[in-house]
């Protein structure tokens, strides 16, 4: 049976991992470098979800704040409309266009 040689290949993986684990603390063996690296990942790719989640409720919570009635009341008469403006696009009509937003608000009162 022919040989793998696969140094190249595994040096170049190696490298890369201990390549992000660069600034971590005591990661300077491959071992331990990988699984922080692999954690680090983790936690970065839940960060993205959580990000947006948290922008969505400050955008509600913004919104809630700018109209004179409930604001699930609000959403509930945009749908019956037909008017497809998301959460954030609402969020920077009320603090931008002001005037705007309150023929918004009055069209569908």
């Amino acid at each position: 049976m022919v040989r793998v040689k696969r140094g190249n290949v595994a040096r170049t993986r190696r490298k890369k991992i201990l390549k992000a684990a660069k600034g971590f603390y005591a990661c300077s063996t491959f071992r331990v470098a990988n699984e922080r690296v692999m954690k680090s990942w983790k936690a970065s790719y839940m960060g993205r979800k959580l990000r947006k989640r948290d922008f969505r409720r400050l955008w509600i919570t913004r919104l809630n704040s700018a109209l004179p009635t409930k604001y699930s009341r609000f959403i509930h008469q945009l749908k019956q409309h037909d008017i497809a403006l998301n959460r954030k696009m609402l969020y920077q009509l009320s603090i931008l266009d002001q005037k705007g937003f309150e023929q918004l608000r009055s069209t569908l009162a």
